[in-house]
């Protein structure tokens, strides 16, 4: 489709014909979203296999989001019927799950447990938690899980699987997981224009605040890259003749962001999505292209 720019390399192709072939083989399917924006970072290959098996929502970095807006979450999606936990996986503590796992471990055997979700949302740590060591790669950088493999572990049989992004998305959507660390923003218009996106939306959110207290940069919602500068100026980012390097900028304001250095911040709420928003926004730029 015209306009679309999704990051979406060949073994995420092939990770979802490996999920949906072993489906049959799973007891459970855990879906693991970021708890700043949940429905944002939902995995594109869970309504394919929705149908087939169980699938529990693990929110991981609870502890980047506000917490009253994760418990909003929290209520929304077991007011659905779905199950749901908020983790923070740094701290270790996976008891809850845990306990929900042995309620629906056949007696016979292992619990086969596919985890699935986007890039950088915290799949390989949670296996690595679940099976008791360090039986997959687990790193900053989305795409650093290549295939779908099984590992054994205790009273698990986990799958780890590949990030898998939406291909039909659009560049605000992408924009938007590179806010989080879960698509490459140097693919998807450079770090200096996908801040500029993050900067207009906490300035239209209301959540522009939280920069403002960390960094003393005050807001401009009509001069995005004047805001840009002034967050450069403050990170240092400059060169030769006391310039901004905005690529610097861009990329250094991203990382803050993504790791929770500019505080608590959740990007949607069950009653504000951003997903929806920022879908939107993508149709009307495709309306304007044609």
């Amino acid at each position: 489709m015209a306009g679309r720019t999704a990051w979406f390399p060949g073994h995420m192709a092939k990770g979802t014909r490996q999920l949906e072939d072993i489906s049959k083989k799973l007891d459970v399917i855990v879906e693991v979203r970021d708890a700043r924006a949940p429905e944002l970072t939902a995995s594109p290959v869970i309504k394919r296999l929705a149908g087939r098996k169980p699938v529990w929502i693990v929110m991981t970095k609870k502890d980047l989001a506000d917490q009253d807006v994760t418990s909003q979450w929290l209520s929304f999606y077991k007011g659905k019927g779905r199950e749901a936990w908020a983790l923070d996986l740094l701290s270790r503590q996976i008891g809850p799950l845990r306990q929900a796992f042995s309620r629906c471990k056949p007696s016979y055997r292992e619990l086969r447990v596919a985890v699935v979700g986007i890039p950088n949302v915290g799949k390989s740590a949670l296996l690595n938690l679940l099976v008791g060591k360090k039986a997959a790669v687990v790193g900053g950088i989305p795409g650093v899980t290549r295939g779908v493999s099984w590992y054994k572990g205790g009273d698990y049989l986990v799958v780890d699987s590949p990030g898998i992004l939406d291909p039909r998305s659009g560049a605000a959507v992408q924009k938007a997981l590179a806010w989080l660390g879960c698509s490459k923003a140097d693919v998807i218009g450079g770090y200096d224009t996908v801040a500029c996106s993050l900067i207009d939306y906490l300035q239209r959110q209301n959540l522009w605040h939280f920069v403002e207290e960390k960094w003393g940069v005050p807001a401009d919602p009509g001069d995005t890259v004047a805001v840009l500068e002034g967050i450069g100026r403050r990170l240092g980012c400059l060169v030769s003749g006391g310039n901004v390097d905005f690529t610097l900028a861009g990329r250094r304001f991203l990382e803050s962001f993504s790791t929770g250095k500019v505080g608590r911040v959740s990007l949607e709420t069950p009653l504000s999505r951003a997903a929806d928003a920022l879908a939107a926004e993508d149709d009307e730029s495709l309306e304007d292209e044609e």
